[in-house]
């Protein structure tokens, strides 16, 4: 195996590689890149009913459920045929700002301080992965979309939702990490 494909990739190369999508799904068939209706597609495929957010046309975007299906498989071929195996080096300046937030790192990618198996049964796990997990579906049903439906294919086709989507998706991330974090660590 080569060892560019084995080796972590610079933020500019993967930016372009995903910035490509858009121009790429735009020509292909006026496809819009998202990633949060393909739930709502599962869910009008396996549950159709007389509930009028799931009652549509589904199999006009299954294209969608093909594509996310297309990063679950890229993700596992990457994990397992074209990983080092290495540990992520985390900068250490990363390391420091995590400590001073009150996130205990080992210097792993993931804090293990936070997300773990033993965590999910404790109140640390109740907040981070339902309180956050509930949270971040509801903003993205709110905002009519997630961080890359909004921020890389409505910021590239210049729709101005897409932009206060986006400058809000960045608010509420600044403001939990630096308001919220250092006042819920010291709690739990």
């Amino acid at each position: 195996m080569p060892e560019f494909i084995t080796q972590p990739w610079s933020w500019y190369v993967s930016g372009a590689l995903i910035g490509l999508t858009v121009p790429a799904l735009l020509l292909l068939g006026n496809k819009h890149f998202g990633i949060s209706s393909s739930l709502r597609h599962i869910c009008a495929a396996c549950f159709p009913g007389k509930v009028p957010f799931f009652n549509y046309n589904w199999k006009r975007e299954a294209w969608n459920l093909f594509f996310v299906a297309g990063i679950v498989a890229g993700a596992a071929l990457a994990v397992n045929f074209f990983s080092n195996h290495q540990p992520v080096q985390v900068a250490p300046q990363t390391v420091q700002a995590l400590s001073a937030l009150g996130v205990a790192t080992d210097g792993n990618l993931v804090p293990h301080s936070i997300f773990n198996f033993s965590n999910v049964f404790t109140l640390k796990g109740l907040v981070f992965f339902v309180v956050g997990g509930f949270l971040v579906g509801f903003g993205t049903r709110y905002a009519g979309g997630c961080t890359s439906g909004h921020s890389i294919m409505g910021l590239s086709t210049l729709q101005w939702p897409s932009l206060v989507a986006t400058v809000c998706f960045m608010a509420g991330g600044f403001a939990v990490v630096h308001l919220v974090f250092p006042w819920l660590f010291k709690i739990i």
